[in-house]
Formats: C-alpha cells, sequence, structure tokens
C-alpha cells in the first residue's frame, strides 16, 4: 500500500544533515473542497504550500499553530497554509477570477512577501517573514532560512490534481561537519523529479537518492484535514465589532450568518444569540444556533 497523508523525518547518520518527507493525497483533496482554484497553476501553488508547512512545522517544537501566508498585489491575492502540531493541515486560496503567470512570484505580483507565524500554547508568538523573491515557494523559503536560521536549507515542492508532495533537507544547527558533505547530499537530492516525489514511497525515494549514504527513517506521522473553526471563535470575532456593528446588520436582515474560509461551515447568529455574545460572551457554545457543514 502507497504511503499516503503521512510524514517521515529521516537523518543521514554520518553527517550533521536532517531530513522529511511528505506526501498528501486525501488530506490534500479534502483542503481544496471549499476553494475556488481558477486553474491548475493555482492550484498546484496551494498543494505546495501545504506540503511545505507541514515540512516546516515538522522542524521545531511546538503545541499549536504554523501559518504560512502568501500575499501581494498581484491576480493571486492570499495563499495561506496551516498546520498543527498534530500535522492537521487547511489551506485557503483568494484570488482574481482569472490568475496570469508561470510562477509563484509572477502569480502574487509586486510587493509579495511570505509570512510564516508560529501560534504556540506555551510560548509567545513568533513571525518571521521575506519577500517573494524567486519564482518557487521552496526557493523562497530556501531565502528566509537563509536570513532567519542562517542554516543551509533546501525544499522540493510539486503537486498535481491528486497529490502534493514535498521533500526537505537542513544542515543540523551546531554541526561540525565538512561543507562538501552537505553540498554532496545537495546535489544528490536536487535530481529528484516531479514524478518520483509524487508516486514513490519515502523508502524507495530515498534508495534512489542517497543508496551510498547511512539513512536512518523514523515512523511514519499521519497527516490529515481538519479544521479548527468553532461557533466560540467565530463568536468571539463577532462580539470584537461591537454593539452599534452586529445592530446594523441586524436591521437589515433575521441573522448573521458567518462562512468559515477553510472548511465551509455556516454559523448563524440571530438576535438572542448577538445579545448573548455581547452581554456574555463566555455563555455562547457549540451547542446553541445552528452550524451547517
Amino acid at each position: 500500500m502507497k504511503q499516503q497523508d503521512c510524514l517521515r523525518r529521516f537523518i543521514f547518520e554520518e553527517h550533521g544533515v536532517r531530513g522529511e518527507w511528505v506526501r498528501l493525497e486525501k488530506s490534500w483533496q479534502q483542503a481544496k473542497r471549499h476553494q475556488h482554484l481558477v486553474n491548475d497553476a493555482v492550484d498546484a501553488q496551494m498543494g505546495q504550500a501545504l506540503a511545505a508547512v507541514v515540512l516546516l512545522s515538522a522542524t521545531i517544537k511546538f503545541k499549536g499553530a504554523m501559518i504560512m501566508q502568501i500575499q501581494g498585489g498581484g491576480d493571486l491575492k492570499a495563499l495561506v497554509a496551516q498546520s498543527s502540531n498534530e500535522r492537521q493541515i487547511r489551506g485557503l486560496v483568494r484570488s482574481e477570477a482569472s490568475v496570469a503567470g508561470a510562477n509563484l512570484q509572477e502569480m502574487i505580483g509586486e510587493g509579495g512577501r511570505l509570512v510564516l507565524t508560529v501560534e504556540s500554547e506555551n510560548a509567545e508568538p513568533y513571525q518571521g517573514i521575506v519577500g517573494v523573491e524567486a519564482e518557487t515557494l521552496a526557493d523562497v523559503l530556501r531565502t528566509y532560512f537563509t536570513q532567519s536560521e542562517q542554516l543551509d536549507t533546501r525544499l522540493w515542492l510539486f503537486a498535481n490534481k491528486t497529490h502534493a508532495a514535498g521533500l526537505f533537507i537542513q544542515e543540523l544547527p551546531s554541526s561540525n561537519q565538512d561543507k562538501a558533505d552537505w553540498e554532496r547530499i545537495e546535489i544528490l537530492a536536487n535530481t529528484v523529479t516531479a514524478d518520483e516525489l509524487l508516486s514513490l514511497d519515502c523508502e524507495e525515494l530515498l534508495h534512489r537518492l542517497f543508496h551510498q549514504e547511512k539513512v536512518r527513517i523514523y515512523d511514519p506521522e499521519p497527516v490529515e484535514f481538519k479544521c479548527n473553526c468553532s461557533r466560540q471563535k467565530i463568536g468571539g470575532t463577532l462580539a470584537a465589532l461591537g454593539r452599534s456593528e452586529l445592530q446594523a446588520i441586524l436591521q437589515e436582515r433575521d441573522d448573521i450568518e458567518v462562512d468559515c474560509q477553510f472548511c465551509g461551515a455556516q454559523y448563524h447568529f440571530d438576535k438572542v444569540d448577538v445579545e448573548n455574545l455581547l452581554t456574555n460572551p463566555a455563555a455562547e457554545t457549540d451547542t446553541n444556533s445552528p452550524t451547517r457543514h
């Protein structure tokens, strides 16, 4: 059985280099179900972003969510990919009805930037920013790691209609490895093709690339699509708008309907719900007014 929807970590036992492999199938299909992807190129960018955020989330220890947001002034307005520490992913795309451009940099347009945020339950939020000044997401992230962590890092990201996959290698911190070792491993990894990464299981791929190296592969970590939206979170967002704003909306309609942009869930708040939000926000729970998926 093919390895799908999982992350595999690996390490080169004789060199100070670690790596990760990921392939998404069902989780990729579910994540894009509620997104309007105007062409195959935008579809591929979203798949690559989801594969990337899974790989990046596995490089640090945290309990919470890692959010990667790419935005700019081009036809592709925003691309968001998120992974929790438990490898639960979701994503969204916002674009014009037609997106021109042959690569990420052209689609995002002028002023493009990538913002990587880590929201952790047991630490202050962390945020890093880098300009989108390369054609591919993999190369943008390479620049990010060079600037923020000053560690040699490479990613290879591919996606098609059915699968999204990624390969990641990185120099270990404080390793005293010979630079030639890193360069050799990087050259070998750079021979990977889209077809190989999208179709070969982890063991097959690593043997194909590094059969002369001693590589230890760790157990699979499952990846799944899961949206963490909730009635309580949506209610908190509404309450922050204030009484006058909410009452103005309710003068025009019977209730307030909010759609989750990630999963399509619909939340409804009538006048009684809104009053409860404003007077006692903690009392609003997921068991009150209906939610439709």
